[in-house]
């Protein structure tokens, strides 16, 4: 066991089941309350269990760790170990970073804390882990690790497209008429994540002019570490054999992976959602 600890949240999506340093990796869980009833840690709740748009008194909630909940598992794990690195999903996404803010400050005196903001989700936040969790298990300091980490978030890029504006609207990304609208109308847009935050791209009419899109952004890029799309639960058997397919002529070289989304992606941005999510080469 290594004496740093890896820290991030249970939104984080690896691009493979075992990786160099996993070991020395944990997860600080979501709650979910959905219809009157909490779900510990998300457990026994699906995404193809949430309603393709919501109203307010239907809304899946994420419930974020408070800070003293974010303490006590600081003080847990300062039992083990000498140093905790926590990246944790994009604060334009959560609050959970700023909850973790309050909670280092308060265990400062117990165990040494970096905080990183990783500027992303799902499987942009895994693949940050996992470059993390590489180097720790390398021997490289916290120093070294954190700075790794900080100069690859630049090179992590998220595109998302959803039917579910009702999901953005209820967690502030866009404004309720926007969602109204836009749901009446069956769009699907596309937006990046740009430092952390939403940001419309496309407005696209269907799947395919999506997967178009996906593929011209791909062809802006020359080397590609990692190539991932995550699939909501509406069935995309079709478009993603239309990228796999893209991967395959255009980045052979190049490591790709396929995910279903997960509870706390689906909360946020809808369980109808289909995204592409890239790490760039250094």
């Amino acid at each position: 066991m290594s004496s740093l600890c890896i820290l991030t949240d249970s939104a984080v999506q690896f691009t493979q089941p075992g990786f160099a340093g996993r070991a020395d990796v944990r997860i600080l869980s979501y709650d979910v309350d959905f219809q009157g009833r909490m779900y510990p840690e998300g457990e026994g709740l699906k995404p193809s269990a949430l309603p393709h748009s919501i109203q307010s008194n239907t809304a899946p909630n994420l419930v974020v760790p408070q800070p003293e909940k974010v303490l006590q598992v600081f003080q847990s794990l300062a039992v083990y170990y000498r140093e905790i690195i926590a990246i944790f999903t994009s604060s334009e996404l959560t609050p959970l970073y700023h909850q973790a803010e309050i909670a280092a400050t308060a265990a400062k005196s117990q165990i040494p804390i970096t905080l990183i903001d990783s500027q992303t989700t799902s499987v942009g936040l895994g693949l940050l882990v996992q470059l993390a969790a590489e180097c720790n298990a390398a021997g490289l300091p916290a120093m070294k690790i954190e700075r790794q980490v900080r100069k690859a978030i630049a090179r992590v890029y998220s595109l998302l497209c959803t039917a579910g504006l009702s999901y953005l609207s209820k967690s502030g990304f866009i404004d309720p008429a926007q969602a109204t609208v836009g749901e009446m109308l069956n769009l699907i847009p596309i937006f990046s994540l740009e430092e952390g935050k939403l940001s419309p791209l496309e407005k696209p009419r269907n799947l395919r002019a999506v997967m178009d899109f996906f593929q011209e952004f791909l062809s802006e890029f020359d080397h590609l570490q990692h190539i991932a799309l995550v699939q909501g639960v509406a069935p995309f058997h079709y478009e993603s054999h239309l990228l796999r397919e893209f991967v395959q002529d255009h980045f052979s070289s190049t490591q790709f992976s396929e995910h279903t989304i997960n509870l706390p992606l689906a909360i946020m941005t809808g369980p109808r959602t289909l995204a592409l999510m890239i790490m760039e080469a250094e």
